[in-house]
């Protein structure tokens, strides 16, 4: 039977371009999900916060799926670390735009959402499902920053929700070891864009090394640029590569020559800038198609829930060096479709990109198996399929209990 849903990702909004600030996995995940739940017959209407003045209120994609931007008082670029704040004016406005009693299921992305999403169980009874895309504690784990406020929420979010969805067995058992009393938790991973396939997969000479993400400390980039600055003069390789770095500002690409990298990125690259190309945010397609002539795709992050990058980079025929943490550590079978490193790990980095470098032959075969592996597991449509499953038994038992009363 179709559903009206109700998504709310507060500060990733699902049609913004990737790559640009607060606009990543999350975004993407939302968006397909949504597509993939509007083809079984769903209408989806994605509550988010209204950050350019250039977007409208309302934004329709797929046949049946709208993104509502709430202003909360605050029309404009703000930080999701910030965005706590806006919160009570965010629920307000939500309030007014639209009647939530329509809804049929409520499922919230982030835990700032989450907590609008526990004021809305309470008020509409809705069946509530959420997603948590990062915890706290594995922030806290990878980099040593605890933060109490958003510990304390997801605690109450993770054991309120009617059924969390955790996407990878290490982020179920994070949640079960860390929440006292946690909600049901179903594992459903992240599915790829069928625009992310693996096409000829004609390495580009030299050898290529692609990274794609926000350019920020916890994404592993001074890790990587570390990492190829010490590969390119060490006396690891005897045949040239380059690296490929997608992400950043719209206004990003050849950032070096025109010196529009933060002063942090330009003194990490003095000295390679003729080997490194910065090409900024990129739609999908061209994406995939870095990721198809890639020797193989770095994921170098310090703390990944899931890890999406990763997969669309398999899908492509890529092999992936990632970090072993979190989803990462599911998704990146080591030495079947790319290498596990250990995060922040500079000398052990470069030694993975070296062996590659040297044997293009393996990173053929574990681009191929990554294919295959990419293909049978991170299929939309079937996650679609999982998560109206998982829709439809949170909402029959929140019938149940209420015929019960």
């Amino acid at each position: 039977m179709p559903k009206a849903i109700c998504m709310i990702s507060d500060h990733g909004d699902p049609l913004a371009p990737l790559g640009t600030s607060q606009a990543g996995g999350q975004n993407n995940y939302v968006k397909q999900l949504a597509l993939a739940l509007d083809a079984r017959g769903h209408s989806v209407d994605v509550f988010t916060h209204w950050n350019s003045a250039e977007t409208p209120q309302y934004e329709t994609f797929g046949n049946r799926c709208r993104v509502i931007r709430v202003a909360a008082g605050n029309r404009g670029f703000v930080e999701k670390s910030d965005m706590i704040h806006l919160l009570p004016s965010f629920l307000n406005e939500m309030l007014q735009l639209q009647d939530f009693s329509r809804y049929d299921v409520l499922h919230t992305h982030y835990w700032l959402s989450g907590l609008l999403g526990e004021k809305l169980k309470k008020t509409y009874s809705t069946p509530w499902i959420h997603t948590s895309h990062s915890l706290a504690v594995a922030k806290e784990q990878a980099t040593g920053l605890r933060e109490p406020r958003r510990l304390k929420a997801e605690q109450l979010i993770l054991s309120s929700a009617d059924a969390v969805i955790a996407t990878s067995l290490t982020e179920k058992a994070l949640i079960q070891s860390s929440v006292r009393r946690s909600s049901p938790i179903a594992v459903i991973p992240i599915g790829v864009d069928s625009v992310f396939s693996p096409g000829s997969h004609s390495m580009r000479r030299p050898l290529t090394f692609t990274f794609a993400g926000r350019l920020e400390e916890t994404k592993g980039i001074f890790t990587l640029l570390r990492a190829f600055k010490l590969l390119t003069y060490s006396d690891l390789l005897d045949t040239p590569v380059r690296l490929r770095i997608i992400g950043g500002d719209e206004t990003q690409v050849d950032a070096v020559n025109r010196q529009a990298l933060s002063p942090r990125l330009q003194e990490a690259v003095r000295g390679i800038e003729d080997r490194v190309d910065f090409l900024g945010c990129l739609p999908q397609d061209k994406l995939a198609v870095h990721f198809q002539d890639s020797l193989a795709v770095i994921v170098p992050s310090y703390y990944e829930s899931f890890g999406m990058v990763a997969v669309e980079a398999q899908a492509c025929g890529s092999p992936v060096i990632a970090s072993k943490v979190g989803g990462l550590g599911d998704i990146v079978l080591d030495k079947k479709t790319g290498l596990q490193t250990a995060p922040g790990n500079v000398k052990e980095l470069a030694s993975s990109m070296g062996f590659l470098a040297k044997r293009p032959d393996v990173a053929r075969q574990l681009g191929r198996t990554a294919a295959q592996f990419a293909k049978q597991n991170f299929n939309w449509s079937r996650i679609a399929k999982k998560v109206d499953k998982l829709y439809e038994g949170v909402a029959y038992a929140a019938q149940d209990t209420f015929v019960s009363n």
